[in-house]
């Protein structure tokens, strides 16, 4: 077997000395044979493929932990899971994208402030549904709260009731300018010990939650699960979350269409939730508002039903959020009504003098 140093092996494959000796160190990539007088490490050719392998994964930023299981799997394993993570990593760079945006919108705000007051009108209406024998859902709209919630499990109820009440505390709370998406994030996180503490320990027991939260001229986004928010501007509607499910995933990663995932087996199962398993992250964006926006939050009892461009349709030509509400609610209804059903409808208007 030919063996090269750790020097030529190093230079081949274009990873550093230092960084093969570490790699060495977690059992990612061990050399062939190490000299047991000098201490010197051997590597042979046929290693140079995985070397190769594990430097093109660092130059993706892939964590050392993704690139151990990485190597381990057949190549078309392999590429499936290279694909997931570059999903991930767009994902959370679109999160920081927006959050960019506002940072810089914030803080240039004082050279073109905008005397226009805005307010919300808001409607918030959920139904149990033509099958369940019992609403589970939560949905409840204020002067500054928005939010749906979607539970599971025998104690599913509660549990989407706890995480929304959680949340209310925000309707009289102080926003401090710029951190309002941390004020935002500690709620939820008090929202999930909430419904933690209904769960009793039980991984059955959980709830998705998107909420928005009225700042006078944003609204602060928190999103987890497959429950929806959508914003119709300028006569387009434009879906502002990111289901958080199996079907998504294999979605982001090209193994499924959309068409597939509407009628796959395991397209209710979330990959994240309040109350489940392991802690999971929301997301977090904020939303810049302006006069004639509407905001849709739903469960997926309306999204999981009727199709986005007949929702664009409803939500366009009701003329109030009450009207906009109780007619999606009845759509998703007569299309069958499988699952419990909520909406919250928003109007960004500006405020009477």
């Amino acid at each position: 077997m030919e063996m090269l140093t750790i020097g030529v092996f190093a230079k081949a494959c274009r990873l550093s000395p230092k960084a093969l000796r570490l790699y060495d160190e977690l059992d990612l990539l061990r050399p062939a044979r190490v000299d047991p007088v000098t201490g010197y490490r051997y590597y042979a050719v046929g290693q140079l493929e995985q070397a190769r392998l594990v430097a093109w994964l660092r130059r993706l930023g892939m964590p050392l932990a993704e690139i151990r299981t990485v190597c381990a799997l057949e190549p078309a394993e392999a590429a499936r899971e290279i694909r997931a993570y570059w999903a991930r990593v767009e994902a959370e760079t679109a999160v920081r994208r927006d959050l960019t945006a506002f940072l810089v919108d914030h803080l240039t705000a004082e050279s073109r402030k905008d005397t226009t007051m805005l307010e919300l009108r808001y409607s918030a209406h959920s139904d149990t549904g033509r099958v369940r024998p019992a609403n589970q859902d939560t949905a409840y709209a204020g002067a500054r709260l928005l939010a749906v919630a979607d539970g599971y499990g025998p104690a599913g109820a509660p549990a989407s009731s706890a995480a929304v009440e959680a949340l209310k505390s925000l309707e009289s709370a102080e926003l401090p300018a710029g951190s309002v998406l941390n004020l935002l994030e500690d709620a939820v996180q008090g929202a999930s010990r909430a419904v933690e503490d209904v769960a009793g320990g039980s991984g059955e027991v959980g709830t998705t939650l998107t909420a928005l939260l009225w700042t006078g001229s944003r609204l602060a986004l928190v999103h987890i699960g497959d429950s929806r928010a959508y914003l119709l501007r300028d006569g387009g509607l434009f879906r502002i979350t990111h289901d958080h499910t199996v079907v998504q995933s294999m979605i982001d990663e090209g193994r499924l269409t959309p068409e597939e995932a509407a009628a796959h087996p395991q397209r209710a199962l979330l990959l994240k939730s309040l109350g489940g398993e392991a802690p999971a992250a929301p997301d977090l964006k904020l939303q810049e508002a302006r006069p004639g926006d509407r905001y849709l939050l739903c469960s997926d009892g309306l999204s999981g039903v009727v199709p986005d461009e007949r929702i664009e349709r409803l939500l366009s030509a009701a003329p109030a959020p009450d009207d906009a509400v109780r007619t999606l609610v009845d759509e998703a209804n007569g299309a069958g009504g499988p699952d419990n059903v909520s909406c919250v409808v928003a109007d960004v208007v500006e405020a009477q003098a």
